[in-house]
């Protein structure tokens, strides 16, 4: 039977609500400010210069292809950051939480009841995140290098020490993760609010003297740049596309601070502040054309270069950290849906949910992002792999967003189409536009993104074989109990608790205990975990309890259900279920509870179903996951392995 539960989530996590006090809503405004934009508040660094690098200068710096790539950019800028993400798509928050893995989990919510199409939207899902973790490791790297590169401006004797300089910054960046960022997380948001008026100011000089340069903030000049020079236009989309990098941080981010809190932090601050910047460096080129080079340095007087690349060098470190938390939220996510095996998740703060460090992936994004980093030596070269992956993203998100329109606020059709000409049309020009830089560095984020698929398929795949072979040797639990009222064996005192992932098969550890031992514990709890769809479950909707047919033989069922941004800690839950009056037994007696975990050796065959190299894989994938007395928070001194080797 399900219990229906009324206490408060006191063990549980709640997706952040926006605060309506104008003081909380200002400080977490500025909170957001140091997460949220770091990605798209640094990308004046090289978008702008990387334009006009392209193909050999193919963009000139004449006042009608100036005032061309200026108006694509803040036209871009506005399209797709101010009404795309944060006008519609923050309205396609599931349970207060968005990024691309939840916007796929709502549609699939949304889909339920047409399988084909969920699966459709599952590979979607898994496609967006894979390109994102191409993201994580091109944008450090090209972050930190890009604002490190200044001292070509700043000092040129020392230009050489550039790789060093940003190895450096790297290697620290990745080292201090496991400490978490709680404690210098506050000093983000302050530094960041620097960052932007510096960068306002800059520009603000400099379109004084030239004042003329505000027409190309006209859509017109956008639109005479393509008509004229379609070919040169299209190259210069490959780059343009760098001012809305970090787009997507907007929407994963919501559950963090909520809708407000990032409109107005975006619309007060950030996108004046991006506008005349990109201003100010249009009209320095056309002033100076050499400086065309690097013109968001050369926009300083040269005594205050310096402190801006210190200052920058802050930034783009806020700004990877950004990407890099965002990698470890994702991971996690993807680990309760089932689409990664489990990995170790470290809590970095007893306050915060979202603060967490995975060594794993801590260790694979740092080798990523050194690799790339090397390979290509400079910011210039490493924007043309940078691209796809943004691109690629935006695309995703937007198909998703087209899919959840209809069932969600009820679109009429010519909304959809509309929706799908002005977003996608302009996000397929972008990514059209960055396929052409695959052979020279595009085909690194589509490598990586390859890569994350293959694992994450395969790990799907294999767990359902696993599972089948599991379910055969496990048999049925209903008979199992009834075996066991005929034995009547010996109890002992205490609660012996069997994670296992349902209530009909018997779990493998059960199996072996009263094979091998011959004795059972007073109190017997299979406990179920499912993950739910959405980010958070409530207390109400987090338990459901079964007797399984006898209420006096002391073995009971109890599922719990996390959502997939919840830490899914069994001890934990278990007390608030009795707490809550879902499982009749006093919180008190799970302190002293043993802990059986179902586990043997994964042995490869050739049965159909899945190829051997991919079978090859998944065994060690499984081999390498995080423990699951650690995954599930059991306690490492009351757990017991132990169970029979499955087939795949």
């Amino acid at each position: 039977m399900r219990q229906s539960v009324t206490s408060s989530t006191a063990d549980a996590g709640t997706p952040a609500a926006a605060p309506h006090h104008p003081r909380a809503l200002a400080a977490a405004a500025l909170a957001a400010l140091g997460v949220v934009f770091g990605d798209i508040g640094t990308s004046p660094l090289y978008a702008l210069k990387t334009v006009f690098l392209l193909d050999g200068g193919a963009v000139r710096p004449t006042q009608d292809d100036v005032f061309g790539v200026v108006s694509l950019m803040f036209w871009s800028i506005t399209i797709i950051v101010s009404i795309k993400y944060l006008g519609i798509l923050m309205r396609a928050d599931n349970d207060g939480e968005g990024g691309v893995m939840a916007l796929a989990a709502l549609a699939q919510r949304l889909y339920a009841s047409r399988a084909g199409k969920a699966g459709i939207l599952l590979v979607i899902g898994i496609v967006g995140v894979s390109l994102f973790y191409g993201d994580s490791i091109i944008t450090p790297a090209i972050s930190v290098l890009s604002a490190v590169e200044g001292l070509h401006v700043t000092i040129p004797a020392i230009s050489h020490l550039v790789i060093p300089i940003a190895a450096v910054i790297i290697i620290s960046l990745f080292a201090v993760q496991r400490f978490g960022t709680g404690k210098v997380g506050v000093l983000f948001g302050p530094v960041m609010v620097l960052w932007f008026v510096v960068m306002a100011v800059a520009g603000v000089a400099m379109v004084v003297q030239y004042p003329a340069v505000l027409l190309g903030l006209s859509p017109t000049y956008a639109v005479v740049f393509i008509v004229s020079h379609p070919v040169i236009s299209f190259i210069a989309l490959g780059a343009v596309v760098l001012v809305i990098t970090g787009a997507e941080a907007l929407y994963a981010d919501m559950g963090h601070f909520g809708r407000s809190p990032i409109r107005r932090a975006w619309f007060v601050l950030v996108l004046p502040a991006l506008t005349l910047n990109y201003l100010g460096q249009a009209a320095l080129i056309l002033h100076d054309p050499s400086a065309r080079s690097n013109p968001f340095f050369l926009l300083f007087p040269e005594w205050s270069r310096l402190p801006v690349v210190i200052l920058a060098t802050a930034a783009t470190v806020i700004a990877s950290q950004a990407v890099i938390s965002g990698a470890y939220s994702l991971s996690r996510q993807a680990v309760q849906l089932g689409l990664l095996p489990p990995l170790t998740v470290r809590q970095t703060s007893e306050r915060e949910g979202g603060q967490i460090y995975l060594p794993a992936v801590n260790t694979l994004l740092f080798i990523g992002v050194m690799a790339v980093m090397l390979a290509f030596g400079s910011s210039d070269r490493l924007s043309t792999a940078y691209g796809i992956s943004v691109t690629g993203a935006l695309v995703v998100d937007t198909l998703l967003l087209l899919l959840v329109a209809r069932p969600l606020w009820n679109w009429a059709p010519w909304k959809i189409v509309i929706a799908a000409v002005v977003f996608g049309g302009l996000e397929l020009a972008f990514l059209a536009g960055n396929l052409s830089k695959i052979i020279n560095g595009g085909w690194v984020p589509l490598l990586i993104a390859a890569a994350v698929i293959l694992v994450m398929t395969t790990w799907r795949r294999g767990r359902q074989l696993v599972q089948q072979d599991r379910k055969r040797k496990e048999g049925s639990l209903s008979e199992f109990i009834d075996n066991l009222r005929e034995q009547n064996l010996p109890r002992v005192p205490g609660v012996a608790v069997f994670p296992h992932p349902n209530k009909d098969t018997t779990p493998l550890a059960l199996r072996a205990n009263v094979k091998h031992n011959h004795v059972l514990h007073e109190h017997v709890i299979i406990v179920s975990i499912s993950i739910a769809q959405v980010p958070h479950v409530p207390t109400s909707e987090a338990f459901a309890y079964d007797d399984l047919g006898y209420a006096d033989d002391g073995i009971e069922h109890l599922s719990i259900s996390f959502g997939f941004s919840d830490e899914p800690d069994i001890p934990r839950a278990l007390r608030a279920a009795c707490r809550a009056g879902a499982l009749p037994l006093d919180p008190s007696d799970f302190p002293r509870a043993s802990y059986f975990i179902s586990r043997g050796a994964i042995r490869t065959t050739r049965a159909k179903g899945m190829v051997r190299w991919r079978r090859s894989l998944f065994v060690a994938l499984a081999h390498n996951a995080a423990d699951p007395a650690a995954r599930f928070g059991l306690p490492p001194l009351r757990t017991v392995t132990m169970g029979s080797d499955v087939e795949i």
